[in-house]
């Protein structure tokens, strides 16, 4: 009896690991910390490839670029996001324009 129960234990727990794993990576999402009790959380992920921040489906930076993005804020946030992609538009503007200013 206690070997099934210990079976059901490690199912359960790969099974929720696999699919939470599952759903991260699904989203972009490196990293997904929840504070408990609250829908905040600490999230990671890469940002979003520049030269397709204005197409229809703009896609986002290989991870081992280096280009981590780290978001505190709601735990639905979506990294290809309407929010995420003006915020990601107007970083670039910026810093293109503060280029231009320093040339």
């Amino acid at each position: 009896m206690k070997k099934i129960k210990l079976l059901l234990f490690v199912q359960l727990l790969t099974g929720t690991l696999g699919v939470s794993a599952l759903a991260s990576a699904a989203e972009g999402v490196i990293s997904k910390v929840a504070v408990a009790g609250t829908n905040y959380c600490h999230l990671k992920f890469p940002a979003i490839r520049e030269d397709t921040l204005y197409w229809n489906r703009p896609a986002l930076k290989d991870p081992k670029n280096g280009d981590i993005i780290d978001f505190y804020g709601s735990c639905d946030h979506d990294p290809l996001g309407k929010e995420e992609i003006l915020a990601q538009r107007t970083y670039y503007e910026r810093e293109r324009t503060d280029k231009a200013n320093n040339e």
